[in-house]
């Protein structure tokens, strides 16, 4: 019981939602002693063919790992390939196997009770089955995780979009702005070079004219302008795109990879998603959008700060329309950043 404790105390201490998971495996395999626990969640949109994504994975002697959150969707098993994981989903009740199944040792899925987040199970693989007692301490554990993780992802996300709150943006700018490392073959062993960017964009988006849908249709009809702009951006973007909605009409994408092209390929596509859309009352909705590369250097308000300069020129000219602050300032529109970035006020 004392084991049990003090798992759940450092479960209930990790902040950071991408580490729960891996907080969770790693706690189950020191209770239980087994060969390996995992925490496997569904991603992709209902409507599409989803996949199964390792949020955690700990094995005897081996450090706890996950699938990195900006893994390609392809690469990952389909949905179909693990059906037990998917019966364990339907059913919400613990589902087994064992060595007749084709697998060494017993296999355990149990659905994970959270009511916000990613679907998903636990996995534990073992060589003997899992006794009573066991499947009652794991039961246990999974109820403090779920309670547990729907208060992290309220306290996280904006109450009227489901996207990430203002409060989550600075601890995940901080990870993204780290430096890339790269490792070709003509370097020594143990050798990096450092890349100046950090494979991320920021984009910051301003729904044109919003004051008018307020006034002119109420700030119900208002509310739900920002709902399906808000369901409009998760259509668009990747699974690990992170989305925020600031506060108001304005909104923040962290785009991960890719060069220039492609960034304003993906917020262009989503310009056109918002344009084209029928919003009901109102009909047509705009968003100008202004983003920027991402530095290894780059604190928040600075990365921001370039990226809302770049959505003041969009409205300036115009509106409905995407630009990049470094487009910017290689047309001679904007001067370099370095040169007044201390002086925007951002908050």
């Amino acid at each position: 019981m004392d084991d049990a404790i003090s798992h759940l105390a450092a479960l209930t201490a990790q902040r950071d939602r991408e580490l729960l998971d891996v907080t969770l495996a790693q706690g189950v395999l020191d209770l239980l002693g087994s060969v390996s626990v995992g925490v496997h969640r569904l991603i992709g949109r209902e409507d599409e063919s989803r996949r199964w994504l390792c949020c955690g994975l700990a094995r005897k002697g081996q450090i706890a790992v996950s699938d990195p959150s900006w893994v390609d969707l392809h690469t990952l098993p389909l949905e179909a390939d693990h059906p037990l994981r998917a019966k364990a989903l339907a059913s919400r009740l613990s589902e087994q196997s064992g060595p007749d199944s084709g697998q060494p040792g017993h296999l355990m899925v149990m659905p994970l009770p959270v009511e916000v987040g990613l679907p998903g199970v636990l996995e534990v693989h073992s060589d003997e089955p899992l006794s009573v007692r066991a499947q009652r301490t794991i039961q246990t554990v999974l109820k403090v995780f779920g309670n547990f993780q729907n208060l992290l992802e309220s306290s996280q996300r904006d109450a009227l979009t489901a996207l990430l709150n203002r409060q989550t943006f600075d601890a995940t700018f901080l990870k993204a702005s780290m430096p890339v490392t790269e490792c070709g073959a003509d370097h020594a062993e143990g050798e990096r070079r450092h890349s100046d960017s950090s494979g991320y964009w920021l984009g910051v988006v301003d729904i044109d004219h919003f004051k008018r849908v307020n006034d002119g249709f109420g700030h119900l009809i208002g509310d739900e302008v920002l709902v399906l702009v808000a369901r409009i951006m998760r259509q668009t973007f990747r699974h690990h795109d992170r989305l925020y909605r600031f506060g108001g009409e304005e909104f923040v994408i962290l785009l991960r990879g890719g060069n220039e092209e492609d960034a304003l390929g993906a917020f262009e596509r989503f310009r056109l998603n918002v344009a084209q859309y029928p919003f009901p009352q109102v009909q047509n909705v705009t968003v100008s959008v202004g983003f920027t590369e991402v530095r290894h250097q780059d604190t928040p308000n600075v990365a921001f700060a370039r990226a809302d300069q770049a959505v003041y020129r969009a409205k300036h000219q115009g509106r409905n329309q995407v630009l990049s602050h470094e487009g910017l300032v290689r047309a001679g529109v904007l001067a370099s950043p370095e040169a007044h970035i201390g002086d925007v006020e951002l908050f």
